[in-house]
């Protein structure tokens, strides 16, 4: 006995890849907040390194930063991106701009990692990279971004 037509189907999971989607541009905005602020406070971790009260106060919000919000967000980033994915495997056939966009994701994800490897590291204050090398840092996110929203919108291959 078929309780609702095909269209109700199609229509609930259309419904739902749109809430899907939502949590993923959300949970990627709140990612991206992480992206480019943890960099940030590495400069001033690193510029005032000298000022123990100050490095102790930056310490706690890199790891907080990092681990409670930057988790959460990365997580819900990726399966809701893979949610995607699962529910239009299809979409790889669209064209070259979706490899060209997960390989910008990819490194997004390393990029995240390796924020976590230099939080670890100034945690221990074993890091030497100057703030210098922390503002050309913060800008990797900066690239990734632009080319993951031109690959997702404009698509252009």
């Amino acid at each position: 006995m078929i309780l609702f037509s095909e269209d109700f189907y199609k229509k609930r999971e259309e419904i739902m890849y749109l809430w899907i989607k939502a949590l993923h541009i959300i949970s990627f905005v709140s990612w991206m907040a992480v992206l480019f602020y943890l960099p940030r406070l590495f400069v001033y971790h690193v510029e005032q390194k000298d000022k123990k009260e100050f490095v102790d106060v930056v310490k706690i919000m890199e790891r907080r930063l990092y681990y409670g919000i930057g988790m959460p967000a990365f997580t819900l980033t990726l399966f809701s991106g893979l949610g995607l994915i699962a529910m239009n495997p299809s979409i790889f056939q669209s064209g070259m701009w979706i490899h060209i966009k997960l390989t910008a994701v990819i490194l997004m994800i390393a990029y995240y990692f390796h924020n976590g490897y230099v939080r670890k590291k100034l945690e221990r204050d074993e890091c030497d990279k100057s703030g210098k090398f922390f503002r050309m840092y913060n800008e990797i996110p900066t690239v990734l971004l632009i080319i993951i929203v031109i690959m997702a919108i404009v698509r252009p291959f």
